[in-house]
């Protein structure tokens, strides 16, 4: 998919190829131009084959009704349905070579080249980028603050160029005051609460040997495998666990922990457990989220990847009575709504309409969202007072869907390997699947709302939860047993 759907506007000599309301977040202080032989590194997204044909496979393979019906396609098999033609392949690597760039990794789809090459040679590769290193907190960059541009010729062979605008997000303060509580009451979230909620036994633990699950690290934040034995320690006593990640794609940073990196790792692992992980390096909590389009004008602003029709996406729940393993409401930073780029999928439509159908008198106003964009979360779980290991040291009421998305992710890897010992394939994508359940095997959320724009028409309140699905908390919160029933069920 193309940046912005304008670029395919023609031009005579050069082609915009950028999202023209990119701004550099104010967080980001700019420290100057980077010197000309400063080595940077660029991505090229090559243009894709067949793109469509892979969409429809995805449905195929998706759909329990269907009987091609978790028959995935290997890697291998999506490359060679996928991977650029050979004319654009010779197009974009002459481009590159006629500047000298020669230092190029590719991937085994062949879509992606990742490049090395100096700052004058970028800004002359690119017309209109500007490279300036920017700095916030400790952590310093290099991005460019202006469009780009690229010769139409290429253009058309191209999808974007990454490593010039996008900055890392902040991370979120994840650690929240503690509140007062009663003695004899649990003092926030641990895999224990978890596993009592959510009703898994010290028997539910990984027991397949071919059966595995990895988490994504791209906040530029990294976990260490000491906090993660120390977690392990004190919170994994009651059930079998591992202790240590099997394998790290990539190069972890240098310095501390990062909070969200140690929460991932830690709870999938505890609702996953003794199951083989892996963990992908690479140098969405905001409720609905508010984007300022003018003067006293506001909309949501959806997130990304939360917003895509081709994940599954985790709300964020609180226990009722934070200190007991009571039923779950809303948590206020729960992501959710509807996709200003997606259209709603199939697999969805009835739910949401449903949903827009039931709750039409409270809705926030029209111009707010996007009712026919694809609605999001799927499911939930709990995401707020949670215990985690950063630095080696125990830290309380950390709270996300950071928390909540490995706990999903973790039960469905356990639902994944009682598959296997069925000889059964995997889940794989699972919404189609998801949706045709209508609720069965998860707890139904139905109090609570969460934030949005703060100003005179919605007043910080976004989407609010309500019987079967809604864009707060999706289905709901899985139970354990009768989701893995459910999903094992032919």
């Amino acid at each position: 998919m193309s940046c912005e759907q304008a670029c395919i506007l023609s031009c005579f000599f050069y082609c915009f190829h950028y999202p023209s309301f990119f701004r550099i977040p104010q967080d980001w202080t700019r420290v100057g131009r980077v010197d000309p032989t400063e080595e940077l590194e660029l991505t090229f997204a090559l243009k894709q084959q067949n793109v469509h044909l892979l969409e429809e496979k995805l449905k195929l393979v998706s759909d329990p009704d269907s009987a091609q019906y978790g028959k995935h396609l290997t890697l291998e098999e999506v490359a060679s349905l996928v991977h650029p033609s050979e004319l654009t392949q010779k197009v974009v690597r002459h481009w590159l070579h006629s500047h000298g760039i020669t230092n190029c990794l590719t991937i085994r789809t062949q879509d992606f080249l990742q490049c090395k090459m100096t700052a004058e040679v970028a800004e002359t590769l690119l017309p209109g980028s500007r490279f300036h290193r920017y700095v916030r907190d400790s952590h310093s960059i290099v991005r460019s603050s202006a469009p780009y541009s690229v010769h139409d010729d290429v253009h058309q062979h191209l999808d974007f160029v990454g490593g010039l605008h996008r900055l890392p997000p902040k991370g979120q303060d994840l650690s929240k005051k503690p509140q007062q509580h009663k003695a004899g009451l649990h003092l926030g979230v641990t895999p224990a609460v978890l596993r009592t909620r959510y009703n898994l036994t010290a028997a539910d633990v990984g027991s397949t040997q071919n059966n595995s699950q990895a988490v994504a690290q791209f906040l530029e934040q990294y976990y260490h495998p000491a906090d993660l034995a120390e977690f392990m320690n004190m919170f994994g006593r009651t059930f079998q666990h591992l202790s240590q990640v099997e394998r790290v794609v990539g190069t972890q940073g240098a310095g501390k922990a990062g909070l969200e990196a140690s929460l991932d790792v830690e709870y999938i692992m505890s609702t996953g457990a003794n199951i083989s992980t892996w963990v992908f390096t690479n140098p969405g909590d905001s409720g609905a989220g508010c984007k300022h389009m003018g003067k006293q004008q506001n909309s949501f602003r959806p997130s990304f990847p939360a917003s895509s029709p081709y994940v599954t996406t985790v709300g964020g729940t609180s226990f009722k009575n934070p200190f007991k393993v009571t039923y779950e409401v809303t948590d206020y930073i729960s992501g959710g709504g509807f996709s200003n780029v997606f259209g709603m999928p199939d697999y969805q439509a009835s739910a949401v309409k449903g949903y827009l159908k039931t709750v039409e008198a409270t809705l926030p106003p029209p111009s707010y969202f996007n009712t026919s964009g694809r609605a999001y979360p799927d499911m939930a779980a709990l995401s707020d007072n949670y215990w985690v290991v950063s630095n080696r040291v125990p830290i309380p009421w950390v709270s996300g869907t950071s928390a909540s998305t490995p706990v999903v992710g973790g039960m469905l890897s356990l639902i994944n390997g009682q598959r296997l010992l069925k000889g059964l394939p995997t889940l794989g994508f699972l919404n189609p699947r998801l949706y045709k359940l209508k609720g069965q095997a998860l707890f139904d959320v139905t109090e609570g709302c969460h934030l949005s724009c703060l100003d005179e028409q919605v007043q910080g309140k976004g989407f609010c939860a309500a019987p079967s699905w809604d864009p707060v908390t999706g289905w709901g919160t899985p139970n354990y047993p009768a989701l893995l029933a459910a999903l094992l069920a032919e």
